[in-house]
């Protein structure tokens, strides 16, 4: 990428927290506006799908942004003051452009009208470049939603060069550069009529089929051929259009929304018999919110970008009574904090998968959103910490590499317990100390960390991020 375009696009962006954005125990880390052209259609929409990418070989995180007109890549490593690291033009006026990642490589799809491409991107030179790959039509012209699993890459909605449509296909990454086509559910399946969007796990897919409803079948490697589950079909009482889905990390339970018409709920299905899927409970943001994409983090957190209502999350380790968590408005000229709804407008995704914990979130008319939802996490709603327990105690340092300290003013007997972002325990210690305890996290992996310490008079809850240089 040419020096003279990065400054062009630089100088397009505007970084900053001074703009107003409802929120509950989400906190704005920074946004940036990346594209200087104007919108398209009468909403004036710059932007669709997002997704984010670690690079462990430089501890370095990006936002992959997707817009009317290309492809950003941003280094978010510092998330108060982004970087934009590259720009990869793409089809122009675009309304739909999504992307996920594999290895070094990102994979980028457009459903638009012809002519579109499919493109490859080399993501291993970053901060400094990216690699154009491939970018053109040899293995189809258009796709409107791409998952990878393993090593496999599933297309919904494709389309060839020429027209043929295909409602999913799946390719091999066994080459990364060169992915090779493996099968087609139509093949199998042929009365599916489209496939929206899928979330797969070791090859098992959540199709959700639009106004068919959602599907799960498995792709059987060995015999190249897919084979069905189970559905979940005629469960709204009017008509429903499975837009998307999310399952937790234990495989049991399911997050989906329904995107046409508007307004209609997020809902919580249990899948552990594909054969027999059971609702579980039903979430109306607002009476007006239409939910969009939904994202899982372990077993417990439903992060949902809900357009005009922006980005919600939900605490559902109970998925029979999932309880609203936190929110952040990326959208404040419409939706509950506008007092209008607009049509589908605003929040259109997230990738909350971050090393860090930093939520990227992507706002069709606004722009990108780094948001820090440490609060939410780690403080149920109603719980109450000791304002004691930050006088008699202290934790430090952060950053660490090999260790943190704990002080106490007085001889304690405590319990120290250390999660991730996704809730997992990493380690656990009973403590009796006076002064000075050192705790070893030497094993632990680079990124951000909850410590909880309890006494037998209190709770003091405090993040910390390890970095073993």
């Amino acid at each position: 990428m040419k020096r003279s375009l990065l400054l062009l696009l630089l100088s397009a962006c505007f970084f900053g927290k001074s703009q107003t954005f409802s929120s509950y125990r989400i906190n704005l880390v920074s946004f940036v506006n990346p594209q200087s052209t104007g919108g398209i259609g009468s909403d004036q929409r710059k932007y669709s799908g997002c997704w984010g990418w670690f690079q462990s070989s430089k501890n370095k995180e990006y936002a992959i942004v997707g817009s009317s007109t290309g492809t950003y890549f941003m280094d978010i490593s510092n998330p108060g003051f982004p970087n934009l690291c590259d720009y990869v033009p793409g089809k122009s006026n675009c309304t739909w452009r999504e992307m996920k990642t594999f290895q070094n490589y990102c994979y980028i799809v457009s459903d638009d009208g012809a002519p579109n491409r499919f493109q490859i991107i080399d993501m291993q030179y970053l901060p400094d470049s990216v690699h154009v790959v491939h970018d053109g039509t040899t293995y189809f012209e258009r796709g409107h939603t791409i998952w990878i699993d393993k090593d496999k890459m599933y297309i919904g909605s494709e389309t060839k060069l020429g027209g043929s449509y295909e409602s999913m296909t799946i390719y091999s990454l066994a080459t990364p550069t060169n992915p090779t086509f493996l099968r087609s559910l139509k093949t199998d399946f042929p009365l599916i009529s489209t496939v929206h969007d899928m979330y797969v796990n070791n090859d098992t897919v959540f199709a959700s089929c639009g106004n068919q409803g959602l599907y799960l079948f498995k792709y059987n490697d060995a015999l190249n051929t897919f084979t069905q589950l189970g559905s979940y079909i005629n469960y709204s009482s009017g008509a429903a259009y499975n837009h998307a889905s999310a399952l937790t990390a234990d495989k049991k339970t399911l997050v989906f929304c329904d995107e046409v018409p508007t307004s209609l709920p997020i809902r919580i299905v249990d899948v552990q018999d594909p054969a027999n899927i059971i609702p579980q409970s039903t979430i109306n943001p607002y009476p007006n919110t239409t939910p969009h994409n939904p994202y899982m983090i372990g077993n417990r957190w439903a992060i949902i970008s809900c357009y005009e209502d922006g980005l919600n999350i939900y605490d559902i380790a109970d998925p029979a009574n999932p309880v609203f968590a936190g929110f952040f408005d990326t959208h404040p000229q419409g939706g509950i904090s506008g007092s209008s709804y607009n049509g589908y407008r605003g929040n259109w995704g997230a990738y909350p998968f971050f090393p860090s914990g930093l939520i990227l979130a992507l706002d069709m008319q606004n722009g990108v959103f780094l948001l820090d939802a440490t609060q939410t996490f780690i403080q149920p709603i109603g719980f109450t910490e000791n304002a004691a327990m930050e006088t008699n105690f202290q934790i430090y340092p952060s950053p660490a590499s090999d260790h943190i300290n704990i002080t106490s003013a007085k001889n304690v007997n405590a319990s120290v317990i250390i999660s991730n972002v996704l809730g997992e325990i990493v380690l656990s210690q009973q403590l009796s100390f006076f002064g000075k305890q050192k705790i070893d996290v030497s094993q632990l992996a680079n990124g951000a960390y909850i410590v909880n310490l309890k006494t037998k008079n209190g709770s003091l809850t405090k993040k910390i991020i390890i970095n073993n240089i």
